[in-house]
């Protein structure tokens, strides 16, 4: 005997709410962390020669970024006001007439949630005159800029094809490149609920855009790590003081993340977490400067 249609209407809703509930009881209010050896060494400023230190303060530098590369920039003026052997001079700038000497230049380039943008102007940028100032040139891209719905193929493709052109203008400019910035997997009851509620409903989540994320930079590691130009942010972020890489398991695949203790809202760096990230990058600067790159 079939319902009647208006019966029908009224349970359909709350056999789909029953079965939404029953799945999101089943994931849980957990998710499954791990942590395994680390796939970055962690080193500290100290185990850096005084030579190095010298160099890397003669060279000109430019870094465009974005709020987490702000986070690092302050990271790193922590470390210059609490290290004599770190001496390198900090300006927020892009404009390559403002760099008469051996600087340390940042400031935000393209807009968030629009990589393509942030591309276009860092070539600008360079070609506009800061090309011919610089010594060291690299960009990053933030965590939003790659997400669940991104195609990390092309957008690598894009990023090469920049490179290579820049490359070919400016041969004496090294450039870094950066792997893209991860968030925090959410670690209170609310916040896994939601999680696994997307997962119920198909949606798109934190985890689902770092394994994007992870995509991305695996591509670029087989790019370019072999240069030994490559500054693994995802792997640093994900990197604990101890020197273990946090992930969490995630649809089949160890997802990779944000080290919860680096930051207060999920994606951007705290204190402890900017620190860290910014001694990694200053020492990776300091080797290229003494091999003379």
């Amino acid at each position: 005997m079939m319902l009647p249609v208006k019966a029908m209407a009224v349970l359909l809703p709350i056999v789909v709410l029953s079965v939404i509930v029953i799945g999101v009881l089943v994931l849980g209010t957990s998710l499954r962390t791990g942590r395994k050896a680390g796939v970055v060494p962690v080193r500290h400023l100290r185990e850096v020669p005084a030579e190095a230190w010298t160099r890397l303060g003669q060279r000109t530098m430019f870094f465009g970024h974005q709020s987490v590369g702000r986070n690092i920039m302050d990271g790193i003026r922590d470390l210059v006001a609490e290290s004599a052997a770190v001496n390198v001079h900090i300006v927020e700038t892009k404009d390559a007439g403002q760099l008469t000497d051996a600087v340390f230049a940042c400031a935000p380039i393209g807009r968030n949630w629009e990589p393509e943008s942030k591309l276009a102007e860092f070539r600008r940028v360079l070609e506009d005159g800061l090309g011919d100032k610089v010594d060291v040139a690299f960009l990053k891209f933030c965590y939003v800029d790659v997400r669940s719905d991104s195609d990390p193929v092309a957008l690598l493709d894009a990023y090469v094809r920049m490179m290579e052109a820049l490359n070919a203008r400016f041969p004496n400019v090294t450039f870094v490149h950066l792997t893209v910035p991860l968030r925090a997997p959410p670690d209170s009851v609310k916040g896994i609920l939601k999680v696994n509620l997307k997962r119920v409903l198909g949606r798109a989540t934190v985890l689902d855009d770092n394994g994007v994320r992870a995509c991305y930079n695996d591509l670029l590691r087989e790019r370019f790590s072999a240069g030994n130009l490559l500054f693994d942010l995802a792997g640093y972020e994900s990197t604990g003081p101890d020197g273990a890489q946090w992930f969490v398991s995630w649809k089949g695949h160890e997802v990779p993340v944000l080290v919860p203790s680096y930051t207060d809202d999920g994606g951007h760096l705290n204190a402890q977490g900017r620190r860290h990230v910014a001694e990694q990058l200053l020492i990776e600067l300091a080797k290229l400067a003494e091999a003379g790159r």
